[in-house]
């Protein structure tokens, strides 16, 4: 009997081992993920007796919350809401839905994380009444300002970096939408104005910046085209190409020419300096067909291509596909065929050129705050790649401020400052309006910000609009309104 009642003795303790073990991974492992599940119904009512966070930039509330006369006790503000509307999202907890940091963040804004539970305890024994914590963004409020006003009537968006940190400064997307509309708690009201927005065709709740329709980066991705050949060591800015005023694709009887349908400058020949410089397909399409697509899509990635960021907000991977047929890899040249690009991408392109070659991770959020502003979490600057040598960036540096200076990027000058950059002019299709990009930095002795802007539709010039017509004056204004702070 003895020997029976040791085995159900040692059994019985395995079987509390087991419970103790599932409940404390339950209920500390997975504490956090159950809480902020959707289904949790218990998290969800008591959030409403709680005042959700401010998302701030600059020192000033872009989303905050007051007091309401319904159930839900707290209704969500948005100043501004137009300009901010890509970071912040919105937040409605009728339709238990929500977008942008609001969704990203919400564990923090909502006091409802498993990191929130000693405060929690410390306010209940306290008093005073539970608050979410407050986000600090990354963002630069004058540069967003400044964006939104550039942007206007337009389909875009900017995107700008801090190139030593990563730090996300500006990103903004037109057209943009009311974000208080989508707040309300009025079910019927809400459903109305999110129908409205996703029936409109300019698509106002896409995030261009990071997300969206991709468009070609067309001869912004010069930039990348020219990184990859220098790094390999054999070609220079002085390498020289046939100057025709067409080239044929590999293996067709199509002929690309130069936005202009002359050559690329005077001379048989032409050097790949003088090619970025006056932005020319021809040279670009012949140097991508000998360097080759794998050398291209590999310089491509160490600057982000291939893969999606989270900021927190989520990008879509930028793409350079693999194993493309030789004419394929010559409209690759100049940022046409199968390459797509968000601004964000081609922002990290720029960036990783002004700091040395080094290409850091995006990042939006600063810091979190608690109620008595304490720092309950902050955020660091971290490396992505190494994409160049610092060498190789001066380079390109070098170039890009002559193709401001003496170039296709003109319009993008600005007084007393040196600015890096290129402009773009995609097609989408034969008959679509044209996309028109320009990404650079400044100042270029000692750059502070580094930028993309896209405009889609043609800057409503159809096929006649350029780059460096509306992209790049939009840029300046953005750089003006960081620099001049």
């Amino acid at each position: 009997m003895t020997k029976e009642l040791r085995r159900l003795s040692v059994i019985m303790l395995f079987m509390f081992i087991a419970l103790f073990g599932a409940t404390s991974w339950i209920q500390v492992v997975h504490a956090d993920a159950l809480i902020q599940h959707p289904n949790n119904n218990r998290t969800l009512y008591d959030s409403y007796e709680i005042q959700r966070g401010a998302i701030i930039v600059d020192g000033t509330p872009i989303a905050s919350s007051v007091r309401s006369d319904d159930v839900y006790s707290f209704q969500r503000m948005y100043p501004d809401a137009e300009i901010w509307a890509p970071v912040t999202g919105y937040f409605n907890p009728a339709l238990r839905s929500s977008t942008g940091i609001e969704r990203a963040l919400n564990a923090d804004l909502s006091g409802t994380g498993a990191s929130a539970f000693f405060a929690s305890i410390e306010r209940i024994l306290s008093g005073q009444p539970q608050r979410g914590a407050n986000v600090v963004l990354t963002l630069d409020a004058a540069g967003q300002e400044a964006a939104y006003a550039a942007l206007e009537g337009l389909q875009g968006a900017v995107l700008a970096l801090d190139p030593a940190t990563g730090q996300i400064l500006v990103m903004a997307s037109t057209p943009g939408f009311d974000t208080n509309r989508l707040a309300v708690h009025s079910v019927s009201d809400a459903n109305a104005a999110y129908e409205s927005l996703q029936d409109d065709p300019s698509n106002p709740m896409y995030n261009r910046a990071i997300a969206g329709d991709t468009n070609p980066p067309g001869s912004t991705f010069k930039v990348v085209v020219a990184a990859a050949a220098f790094d390999t060591g054999e070609w220079t800015p002085e390498s020289t190409f046939p100057n025709e005023t067409s080239y044929t694709l590999p293996g067709t009887s199509t002929p690309i020419y130069n936005a202009w349908n002359g050559a690329c400058g005077p001379g048989d020949t032409a050097t790949i300096a003088d090619a970025l410089r006056l932005s020319c397909n021809t040279i670009f399409a012949q140097l991508a067909v000998e360097l080759g697509d794998d050398t291209i899509r590999e310089m491509a990635e160490k600057f982000g291509f291939n893969q999606g960021f989270e900021t927190p907000l989520e990008s879509i991977a930028s793409s350079y596909p693999r194993a493309l047929s030789p004419d394929r890899t010559a409209l690759s040249g100049y940022g046409q065929g199968d390459v797509t690009a968000t601004p964000l991408q081609m922002a990290m392109v720029s960036a990783g050129i002004a700091n040395d070659g080094v290409v850091m991770n995006p990042w939006m959020v600063e810091s979190v705050l608690g109620n008595d502003l304490s720092v309950q979490r902050s955020y660091d600057p971290s490396v992505f790649q190494e994409a160049l040598s610092p060498e190789v960036a001066q380079t390109l540096t070098e170039m890009m401020v002559d193709g401001v200076e003496n170039g296709a990027a003109g319009n993008a000058r600005i007084d007393g400052i040196a600015v890096a950059g290129k402009t773009g002019t995609a097609q989408k299709g034969d008959e679509q309006p044209k996309v028109l990009w320009f990404t650079g930095f400044a100042p270029a002795d000692n750059p502070r910000i580094a930028i993309a802007v896209v405009v889609e539709d043609g800057g409503g010039q159809g096929q006649s609009g350029t780059g460096d017509g509306i992209a790049s004056p939009i840029a300046k204004r953005v750089i003006e309104a960081v620099l001049n702070r």
